[in-house]
Formats: structure tokens, C-alpha cells, sequence
């Protein structure tokens, strides 16, 4: 005797149309599962879903002045970020001095290191700390992004700097300005030169 085939049966569990309105059978089930099945109560129109529902109460305010602003972290989330940040700053700090008790504490970092990093990171992708008989290695690209970093620091820190940190800043600016203006008019210059015969200038 043929078994019979199992019947199967597809129903569409989706809460929302496509256009995003409350399917009749969902809100039918709900209401006769809060009210028993006697109800014939019209179903009430459900709220579009929020896109901002948990989010911190700073960031749902900034969103609503301005739709197209970032969400950030509220004041407790960010402190409490800046908190665990530090305690894991402080354990990897105690993991170096065990295994190099010599080296000394790592210098907390500043406005003046900030500078001096981005001055080194743009000298040496300029070719500087090259050994003596090395070739050096120019990225002359990134290097105008580390000057353009720089450039931005100087603009946004305008009227909160100390005359140090001014002075600081800007002789970094000028010096690596003047190093990129040789490197690129030596690039100019190369690019001109008319090449000699075997294809070398």
C-alpha cells in the first residue's frame, strides 16, 4: 500500500509588509491572544520601528537636531571606556617593566611628542635615517599627509596653544616644508631632463 505524502502547509510569520505596515493576521493574533478570540476591535496602527531604540540618550538628541550627525557614546559610556582604557594601559605597562626591568616607564604622551612623532614619521618617510651607504627610500605621498596632519593640527589648535608649543609646531612645519619643496623641484627637475640615447637621462 502507497504511503501517504506528507502535506505541508506555508504560512507567512512576517510581522510587516514590505512597505513596513502590521500584517492583519499578526496584529488578529495578537489581539486575540491578549483579549481571547471574541475581539473584533479594528487592529490599531503599530509605530514604525525606531532605528535609534537603544541607543544613548546624548546620541538619539544629537540625531534629532541633525539627521545626518554621527551618534556618539554618551558621557557614562565614554568615561567608563576611558576608565577600562587605562587599566589596561597601566597591566601592559606592568607586563613590560617584568620582562625588561631596565627599560624605564614609557613618557605620557603630550602635545609636544604628538608633534615630534608626526615630524619623524614625515622626515623619515622623506628619507631620512638612511645609512650612510643606503639608498633612501622616499614616500613622497605620504609624506605630504603627515605635513597636511600637521597642517590641520595647527589650524584646529589655533588660540589654545603656549607660545612653546607654537613655536614648536611651527619651525616642525617649516622645516619639513622646505624638505618636501627640495625632494619634489629635484623630481621636477628629473622628470625634464631630456633622456640620452639607451633610455637614461
Amino acid at each position: 500500500m502507497r504511503e501517504k505524502e506528507p502535506q505541508f502547509t506555508v504560512t507567512d510569520r512576517r510581522k510587516f509588509t514590505a512597505g513596513g505596515e502590521l500584517r492583519h493576521e499578526e496584529g488578529q493574533e495578537q489581539r486575540e491572544a491578549e483579549s481571547g478570540p471574541q475581539a473584533n476591535a479594528a487592529p490599531a496602527p503599530a509605530p514604525p520601528p525606531n532605528p535609534d531604540a537603544g541607543a544613548p540618550a546624548a546620541a538619539q538628541d544629537a540625531s534629532a537636531e541633525d539627521p545626518g550627525a554621527i551618534p556618539g557614546p554618551s558621557r557614562e559610556q565614554a568615561a567608563q571606556q576611558h576608565r577600562e582604557y587605562q587599566a589596561s594601559s597601566d597591566r601592559l605597562d606592568e607586563l613590560l617593566r617584568q620582562s625588561n626591568p631596565e627599560a624605564g616607564a614609557m613618557q605620557p604622551m603630550n602635545f609636544e611628542r604628538l608633534v615630534q612623532f608626526l615630524y619623524m614619521t614625515a622626515a623619515m618617510q622623506m628619507g631620512a635615517g638612511a645609512a650612510p651607504n643606503e639608498q633612501p627610500r622616499v614616500d613622497i605621498l605620504g609624506a605630504r599627509q603627515s605635513i597636511d596632519m600637521l597642517s590641520i593640527l595647527e589650524e584646529k589648535t589655533k588660540g589654545n596653544l603656549s607660545e612653546n608649543e607654537k613655536r614648536l609646531l611651527g619651525n616642525a612645519l617649516f622645516d619639513l616644508r622646505m624638505s618636501f619643496l627640495e625632494i619634489t623641484n629635484a623630481i621636477s627637475s628629473s622628470a625634464q631632463r631630456p633622456r640620452k640615447p639607451g633610455g637614461r637621462r
